[in-house]
């Protein structure tokens, strides 16, 4: 018979892998609920021929925060643009 002191080791790393994997779940809902993680349950919908540019940018979602984070710095970086175009038409008239 085994001495119970010997057999702590592999009770005590069983719980370990059983808090890890109830972390796991709830981090990987937790990011569903943030749309960070890519569901692959859902199918993508795509935008309709001839959409506006709203209605395209709505049904195409980037497929992580990185390119969502760029996809707002091109929109801000296009803005300061169109601004600074219509500042320097302003003054030149």
């Amino acid at each position: 018979m085994t001495p119970r002191h010997r057999q702590r080791g592999w009770l005590g790393l069983v719980v370990i892998l059983l808090a890890l994997v109830i972390v796991g779940l709830a981090a990987r809902s937790a990011l569903k609920a943030y749309g960070l993680f890519d569901d692959q349950d859902k199918p993508r919908r795509a935008a309709a021929r001839g959409a506006s540019e709203v209605e395209q940018a709505a049904a195409v979602t980037p497929r992580d925060a990185l390119e969502r984070a760029r996809g707002v710095e091109a929109t801000v970086k296009q803005g300061a643009i169109e601004q600074e175009k219509r500042i320097d038409d302003a003054i030149a008239k």
